[in-house]
């Protein structure tokens, strides 16, 4: 299971103990000290559309409207910030974000 995030991000902290705690071994990849390659997030962009891209942060928030209408994989390649975090892999399996339906489908509560 590989968790994409950032390491200091409150949600992605919070995403490891949880499934860490529930017995998963997650390997964080920090998208910042480790840059992904442009397929992995043409891959998420296939799974989650434009929702891949955090429209709440700082980073999109200063964006200029011509910055705002490029390719979803060059802003997130250009500024890794803008991934909605996390994304958690396992197989063909993906989710993005940590709400109480992801939380539910890793930790097998429902």
């Amino acid at each position: 299971m590989k968790v994409y995030g950032i390491r200091n991000c409150d949600t992605v902290k919070k995403a490891m103990r949880a499934l860490t705690a529930a017995g998963h071994a997650p390997e964080l990849v920090d998208i910042r000290a480790t840059p992904l390659e442009e397929a992995d997030f043409r891959r998420f962009l296939e799974a989650f559309g434009a929702q891949m891209l955090n429209r709440r942060s700082a980073t999109w928030r200063g964006l200029d409207d011509a910055a705002r209408g490029l390719d979803p994989v060059r802003l997130v390649s250009a500024h890794p910030t803008l991934l909605k975090r996390p994304v958690i892999e396992a197989g063909d399996l993906r989710t993005i974000g940590w709400t109480a339906e992801t939380e539910a489908m890793w930790l097998g509560k429902r």
